[in-house]
């Protein structure tokens, strides 16, 4: 008996979009590989049923529930073309990257710029063997020379002091310095117009300090355990030089006491200035010397009572050197070996040691001059006059009739005409007549008055009260110090 209402087996929607996906599949298989009786050259793709396929795979995929491991051999597994245009696209890519890779190593790299190298200053060396060590040609020494006056300044050169050099590429000099000190650099920078010369300077701080000494040996070894520099100690020389002979009226005890100007950069102390105040006590008598300027712009010292510390003539011409002879009028001449009046006196120094000019006047001689070889001899106004003799030779400009000021080079120690060694022969005359340099009662210059004075006063009390309160604290401290021991 036929059933005619038997029904249709049931196929799940899932099963039949995977059966139409095959379906699909082997009619896109027979288009993109056609049998022999189709010409490939008119293969072509429905773009429609890519897109349709497309989806039929995409929901198929949904419907999985494990991962289908893909087979890179299956001509399915990927369109035709697909495979060639991105294996196409790796090449170009690889051939964009060498490309650029061969652009880069073409490309010139960008020249470093030049730096500052410096070449030290040793013994014996001039700018042309730095500028040798630097590996300059000579010719540079020659065209920085010439570069202006100013450049000059580059051949004075002290041992260990740095050289600094900007040399290009090309190996031309751009730049040049030196570092002259904590406070001062020189430098010459090349343009178009060639090179140009500066100085740097830097402005310290100013502060006062305070030293002590006590001369056991020499004034400069004093000095020097005192903390004071040598221009220092100089100076302090230079200022008490009217009233005290250095050279022959300093005594052991003798003590000093000065405030002087401290240079500092950055905290750090770069040099001295200017001594402020002074005192020395020499063989028991008590010197003072303030230092003060007056309306007029002028500057010098004063004692503490106002009166100037400045004379018509300062006591010695030789800084610090030995007499060898005194002023007699009964000495056994050393050379003539007869007794002949010395009318002056003579003052051992080395050959080359500079000779002052002890007060302002005129050179009336300067040459050659008998026994005193070489001489100069100067006019101080209408009564004094004073001989220098024995000289090796003459500072620069010092010759007849023309002016000096006291404190002025006028030559060198040397042993012309009649000397048995270097030293400088030295004669003081008052209206003619010979006197001896070291008793004579040298003029003063005129004191501090009215409204100067008063100005002078109100600056010098502080000062000199500061030298009583760090003195007293100083010796304090020794004296602790001594008992701890």
């Amino acid at each position: 008996m036929t059933q005619s209402n038997q029904k249709a087996p049931y196929y799940p929607k899932s099963h039949l979009l995977a059966a139409s996906g095959v379906a699909a599949l082997l009619s896109l298989a027979l288009l993109v590989f056609p049998s022999s009786e189709v010409e490939a050259k008119k293969t072509t793709l429905n773009l429609e049923l890519e897109n349709g396929a497309d989806r039929i795979v995409q929901e198929k995929d949904d419907l999985r529930s494990t991962p289908v491991t893909e087979n890179t051999d299956s001509p399915f597994a990927q369109i035709e073309g697909q495979s060639d245009k991105d294996s196409a696209g790796k090449d170009a890519e690889k051939e964009e990257n060498k490309a650029l890779t061969a652009t880069n190593e073409q490309k010139p790299a960008t020249p470093a710029e030049p730096a500052w190298k410096g070449v030290t200053v040793g013994k014996g060396d001039t700018l042309s063997t730095v500028f040798a060590k630097a590996g300059l040609p000579a010719g540079v020494v020659h065209d920085v020379l010439a570069s202006s006056k100013d450049a000059k300044q580059f051949t004075r050169l002290d041992v260990g002091h740095e050289v600094e050099f900007l040399v290009s590429h090309k190996g031309e000099l751009e730049g040049l310095r030196i570092k002259q000190s904590d406070l001062e650099t020189i430098s010459l920078n090349k343009t178009a117009k060639g090179y140009v010369f500066k100085r740097d300077l830097v402005k310290p701080d100013l502060q006062t300090a305070y030293a002590h000494g006590r001369i056991d040996s020499s004034l400069f070894t004093a000095g020097k355990e005192a903390g004071l520099s040598h221009d220092l100690i100089m100076a302090m020389a230079n200022i008490f030089g009217y009233d005290i002979d250095f050279a022959l009226d300093l005594r052991e005890g003798d003590q000093f006491d000065v405030i002087y100007e401290r240079k500092v950069v950055n905290g750090r102390q770069v040099d001295t200035g200017n001594i402020l105040a002074a005192r020395f006590i020499n063989r028991g008598k008590e010197y003072t010397a303030v230092r003060f300027t007056n309306k007029t712009g002028n500057t010098s010292y004063y004692r503490a009572d106002g009166t100037s510390m400045r004379k018509a003539f300062i006591r010695t011409p030789v800084d610090f050197a030995r007499i060898s002879s005194r002023f007699s009028m009964g000495r056994l001449h050393p050379i003539l070996n007869k007794i002949r009046a010395h009318k002056g006196v003579d003052y051992a120094a080395p050959i080359g040691t500079p000779i002052k000019a002890t007060g302002d006047g005129k050179v009336v001689e300067a040459g050659r001059k008998g026994g005193y070889g070489n001489a100069v001899v100067i006019q101080h106004g209408s009564t004094y006059q004073t001989v220098y003799g024995h000289m090796s030779r003459f500072a620069n400009g010092i010759r007849s009739g023309v002016p000096v000021k006291q404190g002025q080079i006028i030559g060198y120690v040397g042993m012309t005409g009649l000397a048995t060694g270097p030293h400088l022969h030295y004669e003081f005359h008052v209206n003619g007549q010979y006197i001896d340099p070291l008793s004579a009662k040298l003029p003063m210059a005129d004191p501090l008055a009215g409204p100067e004075r008063k100005r002078f006063m109100a600056q010098t009390q502080p000062l000199m009260a500061r030298m009583e309160q760090e003195k007293s604290t100083l010796l304090a401290m020794n004296k602790q110090q001594q008992q701890q021991r």
